[in-house]
């Protein structure tokens, strides 16, 4: 199930999420009866809790991000380290079996 994403981040469920909530509290405010006074006070509310929460989400999205860079920079030079060596291996081979063949097709 956790592969089946359909190319939708995490992030992107989040940002939906929180809209739809939010959303959601403005509609029961408009619809509940009670003074206009309290329904603007509850609004406000709402929205600096969104605020807060969504100043949250970028700064973990931006540690997240910034620890998924360090990982890949890892990862790349340390695959480059393996290919480095690779490569060098099968240069070494090719010249050990080209001595060979000079050497056998000499005699």
């Amino acid at each position: 199930m956790a592969d089946d994403d359909h190319g939708v981040s995490a992030g992107a469920i989040i940002v939906a999420f929180l809209g739809g909530a939010t959303l959601g509290a403005v509609a029961a405010l408009l619809l509940a009866p009670q003074p206009g006074s309290e329904t603007r006070e509850q609004l406000r509310g709402y929205a600096r809790r969104t605020d807060e929460q969504m100043r949250d989400f970028a700064e973990k999205a931006g540690e997240t991000f910034d620890k998924t860079v360090v990982k890949g920079r890892d990862f790349v030079k340390n695959k480059k380290s393996v290919l480095g060596e690779a490569f060098e291996t099968g240069r070494e081979a090719m010249r050990r079996e080209r001595k060979r063949f000079t050497s056998e097709t000499s005699e």
